[in-house]
């Protein structure tokens, strides 16, 4: 009975260290994915620091938004994209995305 007592604690210890590890990596992944994944993809689609690039995806959505919206592109997405890849993502958003990425293990764990 002891022995069974002290392998169901060395389960749970085991188990809640396991959660503490995927806690940590989904933070660093989180972060990852906040200060280099976003502003890659963002370049990549035509969001630069010297505005959006000629002949872009992001260039295409400019036209479509402004054409939907009568020529103004003011509090749009593309507006928004365009500051997040000009300026980088604020300490807020990046701590909002690695705060998630340590959540997801706890909201995904195995039953």
């Amino acid at each position: 009975m002891q022995k069974e007592r002290e392998a169901n604690k060395e389960r749970s210890r085991e188990a809640k260290m396991g959660r503490i590890r995927g806690m940590v990596l989904g933070g660093v992944a989180g972060l990852a994915v906040a200060t280099i994944a976003i502003p890659a993809a963002l370049g990549a689609a035509g969001f630069t620091g010297a505005g959006i690039a000629a002949g872009s995806l992001a260039a295409k959505m400019m036209s479509a938004a402004a054409v939907a919206n009568g020529g103004g592109v003011a509090g749009s997405a593309v507006a928004v994209l365009q500051s997040a890849g000009a300026a980088g993502l604020s300490t807020s958003t990046t701590a909002a995305v690695t705060a998630v990425g340590a959540l997801l293990p706890a909201i995904f764990r195995k039953k």
